[in-house]
């Protein structure tokens, strides 16, 4: 298992590209992330072919549905061997403890993760959804209510990781996309920090994309954010 908290979004189409740029990072530094473009298109051949060379992956599918599919979902994703798979918290606590429930009968147990409010949401959208809270305090209720549900952590935005591990503790992960190294665009992420900030603040986890898979050497590209912190431990 690495050491290292980076885990490198996968955010591919094509399964090719991908493998091509999986076999330059090392198992040892980084973990992985498939989303829905790269399962959709490559489905469950895609995480053997990144197990086969020992990396571990995070299914980021959100699950949101029914508790009884959603459980069903999660059973799935635990007996292909994931390492890390998640569901929108916003499913309510029936919806989770359905999750929470079919992961602890599974033989293998990945983590299981909620979605508060994506990192792309501004309060402006959460109001266009009937939320009246600011994103910041949507993130507080989902994040205990995923916690009371019995999940293992949540998805974040890096800038509310304070306040979730003074209110939920230690043990409970933070995951957190929207993570650019210093100089890097923000693309179509809005709440971002550097991931030195990002672990200074309470990250767990760190969820980087574009700049390591556009970079043109990725391996480099980890090396320099594993240095960065490294440098500011």
């Amino acid at each position: 298992m690495p050491q290292s908290p980076l885990i490198v979004a996968l955010d591919y189409e094509d399964p090719s590209q991908c493998i091509e740029l999986v076999e330059r990072l090392d198992p040892k530094q980084v973990r992985l992330k498939v989303g829905k473009e790269l399962f959709t298109t490559a489905g469950p051949a895609i995480l053997e072919q990144l197990h086969s060379r020992d990396f571990e992956v995070f299914l980021d599918l959100k699950f949101h549905d029914i508790p009884n599919t959603v459980a069903k979902a999660v059973s799935a994703a635990a007996r292909l061997g994931v390492w890390m798979v998640n569901i929108h918290a916003s499913g309510g606590e029936r919806m989770m403890t359905a999750a929470r429930e079919a992961i602890d009968k599974a033989s293998h147990q990945p983590l299981l993760i909620g979605v508060t409010v994506l990192t792309s949401m501004t309060a402006e959208d959460l109001h266009q959804v009937g939320v009246s809270r600011s994103p910041e305090e949507q993130v507080m209720h989902l994040a205990g209510l995923a916690q009371q549900s019995g999940l293992d952590g949540v998805v974040c935005s890096a800038r509310e990781t304070p306040e979730l591990k003074r209110q939920f503790g230690k043990d409970f992960a933070l995951i957190t996309p929207g993570i650019r190294p210093a100089g890097a665009a923000a693309d179509d992420q809005r709440r971002t920090l550097t991931p030195a900030e990002a672990l200074a603040a309470g990250s767990d986890y760190l969820v980087i994309g574009r700049p390591i898979t556009a970079a043109a050497e990725p391996a480099r590209a980890c090396e320099d954010i594993l240095a960065s912190l490294q440098a500011n431990a």
